[in-house]
């Protein structure tokens, strides 16, 4: 190899060593290799990583009431699968990028889907096939609530009408209240998980030292039903084993906060979804530096990603 050649090799990120490896063993000589060196950065960048979806985001697209995606909403009436009752589906039209990662959300104690149904089309028109869950009963507890997070990722994947749209291996929770509680059930039991944002989560188990799924934990200050003290900031600390992890505490905010749209909740949510379920590091910015306390924000604390 020519000490040209070799440059281009260091130069060049692992994925695309990879390929230009793969066209000198295949007999294409220098000319190919030298192809591969010089691919345009916006092949390099879809080789390392084949999942980003949508343009390079921006505040404003993060923070917009709808992102790139047209999407449909399709019902799933009950008995449509097992482990769970019934919910609906909000998914993006265009394939043209490939399949997407798909979230289950699951709402709080005594609380139906239409409380966090304004999750579906926020993350779904981001890059995401969601689903929004109406519980098997509004009394579930939050283990419950984590069997049918899971069981609805299993209807998505398995039997759904768009599981077709959807990569298996790229899967996350979501849920406020009870749902949230849920949300560490079902990523302490299903370690596969891409990524879990529990909402103000109540749950009476505290620890969570065995969770290995990346936790961004969204609490209240003025939270009095699931108070941050005793329940969201012990839990992130519970987090030991997590690969990565987060806390944002809203600041002005209580309970309830969490079921009408809001932006900061959105903002937040859609960063940590799209930087582990479709590992884009270009959703890096708004997490890493931590964000400041501001008007929205009382209080901010995470790992920077690290892979």
């Amino acid at each position: 190899m020519n000490k040209h050649l070799a440059h281009a090799f260091r130069m060049l990120p692992a994925a695309a060593v990879l390929a230009a490896g793969a066209a000198l063993s295949a007999g294409g000589g220098v000319a190919a290799a030298h192809a591969a060196a010089t691919e345009s950065p916006a092949a390099i960048q879809l080789a390392a990583n084949p999942y980003e979806r949508g343009p390079a985001p921006t505040e404003r697209s993060i923070t917009a009431e709808r992102g790139p995606f047209d999407i449909e909403k399709i019902d799933v009436p009950a008995r449509s699968g097992e482990g769970f009752n019934q919910g609906t589906i909000y998914a993006p039209t265009d394939l043209s990028q490939g399949t997407f990662g798909a979230i289950a959300v699951s709402p709080g104690f005594v609380s139906p889907e239409a409380l966090i149904s304004w999750y579906g089309p926020r993350l779904a028109s981001q890059g995401f096939v969601v689903m929004t869950l109406e519980t098997n009963s509004l009394f579930d507890a939050p283990a419950a609530r984590g069997r049918q997070l899971l069981a609805a990722l299993d209807y998505l994947t398995g039997d759904s009408k768009v599981k077709d749209r959807i990569d298996s291996s790229r899967l996350a929770v979501m849920g406020h209240s009870m749902g949230g509680g849920g949300t560490l059930e079902a990523a302490d039991d299903r370690p596969s998980l891409q990524a879990a944002i529990p909402l103000a989560p109540w749950n009476v188990n505290g620890d969570w030292r065995n969770v290995r799924v990346p936790t961004m934990i969204i609490a209240a200050d003025n939270d009095f039903i699931a108070p941050a003290g005793s329940m969201a900031e012990p839990f992130f600390n519970s987090l030991t084993a997590a690969p990565e992890k987060a806390y944002l505490e809203l600041r002005n905010a209580g309970h309830m906060t969490f079921n009408s749209p809001h932006t900061t909740i959105a903002k937040y949510s859609i960063a940590w979804m799209k930087r582990f379920v479709d590992n884009d590091a270009r959703y890096e910015q708004f997490i890493c530096p931590a964000p400041a306390p501001n008007g929205a924000i009382a209080a901010y604390t995470g790992s920077c990603p690290t892979g």
